[in-house]
């Protein structure tokens, strides 16, 4: 374990960058060694003031790969005078990668409403290559709430624990945090609407992301105006209709004192629960619920707002330099991506959005009629929006290292926007000149964090006045003009240094915070879109809705301040016994949530109460006599005792609190009424200590029905002998008809349900008042055909043990397919046999279930092995969630065979035909690679008897490994690199010591990604002479690729490592540039053909893992 903190002043220079800004995690200096790890545990409880506010900490965990427990702590460690500590789940947080946190140490023990924020990454480090390190980055505002923060998904399992990724050397992993503790804010107690005049909106878990976009959009007045025109009808519902929920949504942005929440509108746009939890992407939400009002608004007063607003136009030209040719077309966009990376502000974006590319040599322009031409292509702006939405490309595909990165380089933005500046030279001739192109920011949405999460928040200012405020989710603030421009530029910011007094550098840290889009409003359009918005805009139907929404709000919020002065009394009546059990309910009496309530003053005497009741149910307060429940020690909960008439003289305040100090938030009482022969209500008989109340349930075991029959006083020492023609007749039967007497003790953890001996006394069987009897006819002579559960008990147990589940093929993991009733204490076998036989299944052991993960609402990404689970709720459970879904394959094989096969799915590419046929592979686990290609020979088409073959690893159209014959199957994933099998070429077999073998990959420059190389299609080797040139190997590749002279004509060749292009000549020596042989990472040094992509995309895809996928917005109503 060590900690790394500013260097001091003996240190090399070059070794005082602590913290990298690069994405990659630089090689540095070998932190210091601290204390063992007792002394460092006594240096943190005494919680040194001087610490300093930024430090690396370093995490060695040995044996690694043995690590059995679910989440594993690091040591604790100091920064900014707080203690901090690593979290980590070595297999997953229920997911197939390894989740990281950093979490506060001390956070049980620290006072009421801390809170402390920090700005940290966290990284895995490649002990073989460091520039492969994993880092993630972000911040968070840590609470006793959310205590720990970081990745649930920081790297997949397969990658770490591959020793050959470098990740685990020698069964070690070295973990890494960087953090920097910032100044704290007061979150909670600050009142956005009093400090700024304006609300927040509600976080949903992930969507601060929709929040900041929705508040830039609420705060451009003419789209409000525009939304509260769309025509909405009293019918209509929020949830299903997005124009309503939207103008719902603005009209309690305008009007309300508090914090708005989303989940009408993200009803509306047809998301559940999981698609608010994911974090997407602004820019995409954004043009989706663009295009989604727009098509709203058609037909409509307010057709066309979207486009008034968003829309401009630009040209993409083609002019030939030396004939008179030019091509134009003409597109619209409602919003322009600018690069980042590589330019220092909006003006040097817009520089290179125009700037003029020449097409000549290889790469000339086939004009019409002229043949190929020495041209100039470019983007000239026609017209540019009222409204300009800008989004800047701060996240780009880093090919070297195969990921997406966030590009956090310093990027400057204007207040005031000039794009008709040097001569209009953005624009084009035929672009109105009477239109002045001037603009004002007006907001600025930040992301601040690392490329696999953050978090969004917008700078805006309303009125276009001086005075911005930050709107970060429910928080609003005031904010000067230095926050929301130069602070969101990026770059690095330097921390204060701890030691002034010595002469060390200051501490940097990259600035994760920064502008990722702007919003400009055209000064000439200014009075236009800043307009007038008032209650005359909104519909009568909308403020009539929305103001009873709000008058009910508040008078839950009355009700809620004033919950204190009044108490709910819960009444239980015969008739609500009847109504729920054998329905609702099978257990005890009733669900006291269902029964009638009552809100009655504390102050009020409970004699006043019962007129209320007289009132209510119409039963005299004369004939009213009120139980107490009870929760016994075995969890069931029963009328327990009447109210004595000293308790009834007290108020119900009193009451509440001597009958229930547990819980003082409501009574519940049972009502009982003593009815007469005419049905009338008769005064409660006299009950004295011999008197015992019963209740009595009657179960049907040919119906399979159980229902609440009545209730009956009885004596203590009578026995169920002298009750049994009253139950008959309670029941409808003759009254000689022999029953049996059973006693339903408890239903939980397990049912008790035990006969009674009609021949002892009730106080002999311990029976008492609330106890509870269900009685039958005698089973005897009842068939397992006439009925499956004979008696009250076996009927119980069933239902306490059922449990419909619902079965989704795993194909189609969001429909139920059918459902099935079983049992939870259904064994392995049992439930596999259901599903087989409502498939029409003769073979049960060919059914493989897959569990639910309640929380992304998808399959787990391991199946159940065969008779890996002892019962269905084992099957069902998830942490402390029960499920009702499973997932079923329905395989070729039995699955207990399968389980001890390795199935691996392989592409064959054919030798000779354009051609790639998927084969899936199973052997034995302790099978080699070798077994797989003799498997395969078996079943491919070969070029000839005798050719051999060898499998790839392939991944992004790169090979990584050619796997030795001897190698172990067991090992080897293709859930996320794709395993390639091919014939051997003659020309490899018999490599000479002037031979090499090489990689050969397509590729092409993305044009809109900084000249950014992209691999693609199929890579390959080729056999080299380290005398051929250029020029020799040409004539090869044409060869084996069958490329047309015409197409080929146009490709060019270049060496390529770590993803930078060298073109080369045809008399160049190739094998020059090919320095070192047999080298770890030498898929990054290949010779790439670069050529447009024209080839047609395979059916198989590169990555067959079945749930790791990232879902694209969508608004589905």
């Amino acid at each position: 374990m060590t900690l790394l903190t500013p260097p001091p002043i003996d240190q090399a220079e070059g070794e005082q960058m602590l913290v990298p800004h690069a994405d990659f995690a630089p090689d540095g200096p070998q932190p210091m060694e601290v204390a063992p790890s007792e002394a460092t545990t006594n240096a943190v409880d005494a919680q040194v003031v001087d610490e300093p506010p930024s430090a690396r900490f370093t995490w060695k965990i040995e044996n690694f790969s043995k690590v059995n427990m679910k989440k594993q702590y690091s040591d604790v460690f100091l920064v900014g005078g707080y203690k901090w500590r690593i979290l980590t789940f070595p297999k997953g947080n229920n997911v197939d990668h390894l989740s990281m946190y950093l979490d506060v140490a001390d956070s049980s023990t620290l006072p009421y409403g801390w809170s402390r924020y920090a700005q940290f990454s966290l990284s895995v480090i490649n002990q073989i290559h460091s520039k492969f390190t994993i880092r993630k980055d972000t911040q968070h505002q840590f609470n006793s709430r959310e205590s720990d923060w970081g990745f649930t998904s920081f790297m997949p399992l397969s990658e770490l624990y591959d020793p050959g990724r470098g990740y685990l050397v020698n069964d070690t992993c070295i973990i890494e945090a960087d953090v920097a503790v910032r100044k704290v804010v007061d979150y909670w107690s600050h009142d956005s609407k009093k400090e700024t005049g304006y609300v927040g909106l509600k976080n949903q878990g992930a969507t601060c992301y929709m929040n900041s976009l929705l508040q830039t959009l609420y705060h451009i007045p003419y789209f409000r105006k525009a939304v509260y025109h769309m025509p909405t009808t009293e019918n209509d519902n929020p949830s299903g209709s997005i124009p309503l929920a939207l103008q719902s949504l603005f009209y309690k942005l305008q009007y309300s004192d508090t914090s708005v929440a989303t989940k009408e509108l993200t009803k509306s746009f047809g998301w559940d629960t999981y698609d608010s939890f994911m974090q997407h992407d602004v820019q995409e939400l954004n043009r989706v619920l663009c295009e989604k009002l727009e098509d709203k608004m058609k037909g409509t007063v307010v057709e066309g707002t979207i486009q008034q607003l968003f829309e401009g136009h630009h040209m993409n030209y083609i002019e030939c330099i030396n004939v008179e040719y030019k091509s134009t077309r003409k597109e619209s966009f409602y919003d322009l991506q600018l690069d980042v990376k590589g330019c220092k502000d909006i003006y040097a974006s817009f520089d290179k959005y125009v700037e003029v590319e020449r097409l000549e040599g290889d790469n000339k322009y086939h004009a019409e009629q002229y043949g190929l031409q020495d041209a100039k292509k470019g983007v000239l702006f026609i017209d540019f929006p009222p409204v300009l939405q800008l989004q800047l490309k701060r996240f780009e595909y880093d090919f070297v290292r195969d990921t997406m990165v966030k590009i956090n380089d310093r990027y400057e933005f204007p207040l005031q926007l000039d794009l008709d500046r040097e001569n209009r030279k953005y624009l084009s001739p035929e672009a109105d000149s009477s239109v002045r192109n001037l603009y004002t920011l007006h907001s600025v949405l930040v992301h601040s964090g690392g490329v696999h999460g953050g978090h969004y928040y917008a700078y805006i200012r309303p009125t276009l006045s001086d005075q911005w405020f930050k709107f970060d989710d429910e928080r609003v603030t005031k904010e000067d003009m230095k926050r929301a421009l130069e602070e969101q530029y990026g770059g690095e910011e330097e921390l204060p240094q701890t030691n002034p007094g010595f002469n060390n550098s200051p501490f940097k840290f990259t600035k994760y915070s920064n502008a990722y889009m702007l919003v400009y409003i055209r000064e000439s359009d200014t009075e236009k879109i800043i307009c007038n918005v008032d209650e005359k805009d909104i519909a009568e139907h909308l403020r009539i809705r929305l103001k009873k929404e709000q008058e009910e709000k508040e008078q839950k919020r009355k009700e809620k301040a004033e919950a204190h002065l009044y108490t709910i009394i819960k009444v239980a009546r015969d008739e609500d016994l009847v109504h729920q059990i054998g329905k609702d309910i099978y257990f005890d009496l009733v669900d006291h949530d269902k029964v009638r309530q009552f809100r009655i003053q504390k102050q009020l005497s409970f004699n006043s109460f019962k007129e209320e009741v007289a009132k209510e149910v119409g039963i005299p307060v004369q004939f009213q006599r009120f139980w107490l429940w009870a929760k016994r020690q075995n969890h069931t909960y029963r009328p327990n005792r009447p109210l004595t008439p000293q308790e009834e003289a007290q108020s119900v305040g009193q009451l509440r609190e001597v009958s229930n100090k547990a819980n003082n938030a409501e009574l519940k009482l049972f009502l009982e009424v003593a009815i007469g022969l005419e049905m009338q209500p008769l005064p409660p008989p006299e009950k004295t200590k011999e008197d015992i109340l019963l209740f009595f349930k009657l179960y049907d075991p040919i119906k399979e029905e159980l229902r609440y029959v009545g209730r009956l006083f009885v004596k203590g020492n009578g026995k169920p002998m002298d009750i049994l023609k009253k139950l008959n007749e309670m029941a409808g039967f003759a009254l000689d008809e022999e029953i049996e007497l059973f006693e339903e003790i408890k239903y939980e953890p397990n049912v008790m349900c035990e006969h009674i001996d009609k021949k002892l006394s009730f106080r002999s069987s311990q029976l008492e008042d609330g106890d509870i009897i269900c009685f039958q006819k005698s089973p005897q002579g009842l068939s397992s055909e006439q009925c499956i559960y004979p008696t009250v008990s076996a009927f119980l147990i069933y239902v306490h043990n059922r449990q419909v589940v619902r079965f989704r093929s795993l194909e189609k993991p969001k429909e139920d397919e059918f459902c099935l009733e079983l049992s939870k204490q259904n064994n392995y076998d049992e439930v596999v046999e259901y599903v087989a036989r409502h498939l029409g299944l003769d073979d049960p052991s060919k059914i493989r279930l897959t569990s639910h993960n309640c929380y992304s609402q998808q399959p787990k990404p391991q199946p159940i092995k065969y008779r890996g689970a002892e019962r269905l709720t084992d099957m069902l459970v998830h942490y402390n969630q029960i499920s009702d879904i499973l997932y079923y394959e329905v395989l070729d094989i039995p699955l207990p065979e399968l389980q001890g096969l390795k199935t691996l799915k392989v592409a064959f590419h054919h030798a000779t035909k354009d051609e790639v046929v998927i084969h899936t592979i199973r052997l034995p686990k302790q099978s080699t690679v070798g077994d797989v290609i003799n498997d395969l020979k078996r079943k491919v088409e070969l070029s000839h008897p005798d050719a051999e073959l060898r499998l790839l690893e392939v991944f992004y159209h790169k090979i990584y490994k050619i796997f030795p014959l001897q190698e172990k199957i067991e090992n080897i994933n293709d859930q996320y690199w794709t395993l390639r099998a091919e014939e051997i070429p003659e020309e490899e077999k018999n490599l000479g010591p002037n031979d090499r073998l090489i990689h050969v990959y397509h590729f092409m420059k993305d044009t809109a990604q900084n000249q950014q190389v992209h691999n693609f299609g199929d890579p390959f080797f080729l056999a080299i002479n380290d005398n051929e040139t250029l020029g020799e190997i040409k004539m090869r590749i044409q060869k084996k690729l069958h490329v047309l002279d015409e197409d080929y004509s146009k490709w060019k060749f270049a060496f390529l490592s770590l993803g930078r292009p060298e073109y080369l000549q045809d008399s160049d020596i190739v094998s020059s540039r090919f320095q070192r042989r047999d080298v770890y990472g030498a898929w990054e040094q290949y010779l790439g053909l670069e050529h447009s992509d024209n080839t047609p995309k395979r059916s198989y895809a590169a990555n067959q893992n079945r749930h790791t996928f990232e879902k694209p917005v969508r608004i589905y109503n």
